[in-house]
C-alpha cells in the first residue's frame, strides 16, 4: 500500500503551463482523501502549501531539492550547505548570480541585471512560459549580499545559471573537485542547483517517511529530469513522465505519460482506487 505519494513539478505534477488545475487539485484531494500523504517534491523554494499556485491544498513539501522538509506541523528538518563552500565559490566567480536560499528569503550575490543575464541561456520557449514566474521571484529577492552576510545566516541552497557556456564549464569543473562540499543537481542543463552532498531529494523523503512511521516501499515518487534522478534510483515505486529526460526514465525504470496530459496525477488517483478496492475486497474476506 502507498501511503506516501511524492512529485516533482515541473514535467512532472504541473500542466503543460507549469500551473495547478483543477484535475491536480482533484488528484492531491483524493490522495490526502485515502488517509495517505502528498509530497511536493521540487527544486524550487516551497515553505507553505499556498505558493506556487497550490492554494491552500493539503500537500507537503522536500523543497529547495530536499534541503527544506516541511511537514503539516511547518518545517521539520533542513540540510544547510557548508559555509566552506561559500567562502571558496563566490570569490571564484564574482560574474556570476547566486541565489543562495534560507529559510528568511533568497539572497543574491549580484543585481537583478546579472540575474537576468543568467536566463539567456534558457530555450525561448522556457523563458516565455517562466517569465511571469521569474518576476514574482524577483521581486522577493534580495540582491548585492556581501559574503559576511551569507557566512552569517544558513544557506540551504545555491542556484544560478550561467548564460556563458565557457564560464559555465568553468563551474562545472570547480564543483567537481569538491565533492566533499557539493552536489549539483540541477533540474535543466543550464542550471546550477546546489546542496550539500548529504541531502537530495531522495533523502528527504525517505526521512519524512521515516518521520511518519513508513517503510520506503511504502512511497510512490514521480519525476522528470535531472534534480530526481537520486529520488527514482532510491525508491521501488518509481515514475517518470515520458516527456522526462532519458536519465529519469532509466532511474526510474517506469515510464508513465506526459505531464502534457496529467500523467501523474491520473496515475496517483488511480492507485489510490486500485488499494481501496484491494482494502475493501480484504475486510471482506
Amino acid at each position: 500500500m502507498i501511503k506516501l505519494f511524492a512529485a516533482d513539478l515541473d514535467g512532472t505534477l504541473l500542466n503543460a503551463l507549469h500551473q495547478v488545475d483543477r484535475t491536480i487539485a482533484r488528484a492531491v484531494n483524493t490522495v490526502v482523501d485515502s488517509g495517505a500523504h502528498m509530497v511536493i517534491a521540487t527544486g524550487r523554494t516551497m515553505l507553505s502549501n499556498n505558493e506556487h499556485g497550490f492554494d491552500g491544498l493539503p500537500v507537503e513539501m522536500c523543497s529547495a531539492n530536499g534541503s527544506i522538509v516541511v511537514g503539516r506541523e511547518g518545517v521539520l528538518k533542513t540540510f544547510p550547505v557548508q559555509p566552506r563552500l561559500l567562502e571558496e565559490l563566490l570569490p571564484a566567480f564574482p560574474d556570476i548570480c547566486f541565489d543562495c536560499i534560507t529559510l528568511e528569503g533568497t539572497f543574491a550575490t549580484g543585481t537583478p541585471e546579472m540575474r537576468a543575464e543568467g536566463f539567456g541561456a534558457d530555450p525561448w520557449w522556457r523563458r516565455i512560459a517562466l517569465r511571469g514566474m521569474r518576476q514574482v521571484q524577483q521581486e522577493s529577492i534580495f540582491f548585492e549580499t556581501p559574503l559576511a552576510e551569507l557566512l552569517e545566516r544558513t544557506v540551504l541552497k545555491v542556484n544560478c545559471r550561467v548564460a556563458d557556456p565557457a564560464r559555465g564549464e568553468e563551474l562545472k569543473a570547480f564543483l567537481a573537485e569538491r565533492p566533499e562540499l557539493v552536489v549539483n543537481a540541477p533540474f535543466s542543463p543550464v542550471m546550477f542547483e546546489m546542496t550539500d552532498p548529504a541531502v537530495n531529494k531522495g533523502v528527504a523523503i525517505a526521512w519524512l517517511a521515516r518521520y511518519y512511521g513508513y517503510t520506503e516501499d511504502e512511497v510512490a515518487v514521480y519525476g522528470d529530469g535531472g534534480n530526481d534522478i537520486a529520488m527514482l534510483e532510491r525508491f521501488k515505486h518509481a515514475y517518470a513522465t515520458s516527456n522526462g529526460s532519458d536519465d529519469a526514465k532509466r532511474a526510474a525504470g517506469n515510464v508513465i505519460g506526459s505531464c502534457r496530459f496529467h500523467a501523474v496525477p491520473r496515475h496517483m488517483m488511480a492507485t489510490v482506487r486500485r488499494q481501496g478496492r484491494v482494502a475493501s475486497y480484504i475486510r471482506i474476506e
